[in-house]
């Protein structure tokens, strides 16, 4: 039963549509929160809330480059997450419907 609640806390997570897009992004490369303040036009501390509920669960792992931290997708062991990403659209795809061509402004 332990499974079935951690995977249940985890698959929560996606219900939020900022969430399920920002993994989407990750399943091609690692992002800057920086980026992911532009595309989402949301504050800094907004988007690092969304991001640490996910580092919390152990579905994405951040990295820090001088004052930029990166983030990158960890569901190598959660199938059920992977499942879920193979049906979303690509990067390229979410960043036209947002109007976005990002290009780091972080380095």
């Amino acid at each position: 039963m332990e499974q079935l609640k951690e995977i249940a806390e985890k698959l929560k997570l996606l219900g939020d549509k900022t969430r399920l897009t920002m993994l989407t992004l990750l399943k091609e490369r690692e992002w800057c929160v920086c980026e992911f303040v532009e595309i989402f036009d949301m504050s800094q501390p907004a988007i690092s809330q969304h991001l640490r509920k996910l580092k919390s669960q152990g579905i994405v792992n951040e990295s820090k480059r001088g004052q930029w931290v990166y983030y990158s997708l960890n569901v190598e062991d959660k199938p059920y997450i992977k499942a879920v990403l193979d049906e979303m659209p690509t990067s390229q795809e979410i960043l036209s419907s947002f109007n976005k061509d990002i290009n780091c402004v972080c380095e």
